[in-house]
């Protein structure tokens, strides 16, 4: 269960969806335009996004490159390079795509500013989630937390050199890896937590979904690879 304010609106779309034009590995609700799904498709999908979840303005659409970097969505007039946005204005709606990295949807629990970063494992290493956390200028107990679906530790293998990286940073994240079998798995909803933990952020869900297991519910790259469409995540306030 949630406990975002009232006038706080989030969501994470689904794979599938009635009225979705996108076919073949995008079936069929593909909301992004550098894969390999065709332009109309993906505008036309764009519409009933914006139609079916009654959104109150065309999503800020970033350009994700794994970064750290954090911005006001309201100065977004084009395509900016950030994985992360956060607005205080009401009817302003921040968006990412994602295809297994981690959505951190973020509200003060007044309901007077929201925002969501794309962790993968590179951003969220590199600060994606602290950078966005530091935007709201507020106590960790006056925020809440929700994370949306991601690829769970169960299939998300890494190398050794990322586990070292991580450990080198904060020797927390340690109970953020599983080695089985000589294999090095990543937990990312686990990682996020030791990096909210450490704002004193309590008040934390969702982390229960695999997008790669979920193949009927969710898109996933470590699945199918450069064929893999994109889910939105979208957060705003009324």
């Amino acid at each position: 269960m949630n406990h975002f304010p009232s006038n706080v609106k989030f969501f994470s779309t689904p794979r599938i969806i009635e009225g979705g034009r996108s076919s073949y590995n995008f079936t069929n609700f593909n909301l992004a335009l550098h894969v390999n799904d065709t332009k109309d498709n993906v505008l036309e999908n764009r519409k009933t996004l914006r139609k079916i979840f009654q959104l109150p303005s065309e999503p800020k659409w970033i350009n994700q490159t794994h970064s750290s970097n954090c911005i006001d969505a309201e100065l977004v007039n084009k395509i900016i390079d950030a994985d992360a946005s956060y607005t205080t204005k009401v009817g302003i709606v921040c968006g990412i795509m994602t295809a297994d990295c981690l959505p951190v949807f973020v509200s003060r629990k007044d309901g007077t500013m929201v925002g969501l970063a794309h962790a993968g494992w590179r951003g969220l290493i590199s600060g994606v989630i602290e950078n966005l956390i530091n935007s709201f200028h507020s106590n960790g107990e006056d925020l809440v937390v929700h994370f949306g679906p991601a690829i769970s530790e169960n299939f998300f293998e890494v190398g050794d050199e990322i586990m070292k990286l991580y450990l080198s940073k904060n020797t927390n994240f340690e109970d953020s890896f599983t080695v089985k079998n000589n294999r090095i798995y990543l937990n990312l909803y686990q990682a996020a937590k030791v990096i909210l933990e450490e704002f004193q952020i309590e008040s934390i869900s969702g982390g229960d979904r695999c997008t790669f297991q979920e193949s009927n519910e969710f898109f996933s790259y470590r699945r199918d690879g450069v064929n893999s469409g994109r889910m939105a995540h979208l957060i705003w306030m009324t």
